[in-house]
């Protein structure tokens, strides 16, 4: 399966940042796969920030929930984040990735897409 990134490189703070995977090779709603977001700020670590599962149950960062959410397109085997209210802290780049579920462990993702950089402007 492959992942494919899109979205705005460039988000003005304060404004929502948009982000779409595009998945082919399988389907987004096969059983048992959750299809995360992950971000890695400059010089920092891998960060989740949520989750949308094959069966469309979300789940979100308890530090990002009251800004993020997660929506899919099954016709088009898409998944999508929204991230509200952004400031320069949310610079990153930005991954899309699968795994089964169960404890978030970065080493459990099995498909990774190549990431965009998104830069939050003051």
């Amino acid at each position: 399966v492959q992942l494919q990134e899109s979205g705005p490189g460039l988000v003005i703070a304060s404004q929502t940042l948009s982000l779409t995977c595009t998945v082919s090779g399988g389907s987004i709603t096969t059983n048992y796969y959750r299809w995360s977001w992950i971000r890695q700020p400059p010089g920092k670590g891998l960060e989740w920030i949520g989750a949308i599962r094959y069966s469309g149950s979300t789940y979100y960062s308890p530090s990002l929930k009251s800004r993020t959410s997660l929506s899919r397109d099954t016709p088009k085997n898409q998944f999508s984040l929204q991230l509200s209210s952004v400031t320069p802290e949310g610079t990153a780049v930005y991954y899309c990735a699968r795994d089964l579920g169960g404890t978030i462990a970065y080493g459990d993702f099995t498909s990774w897409g190549q990431g965009t950089q998104v830069t939050v402007s003051s």
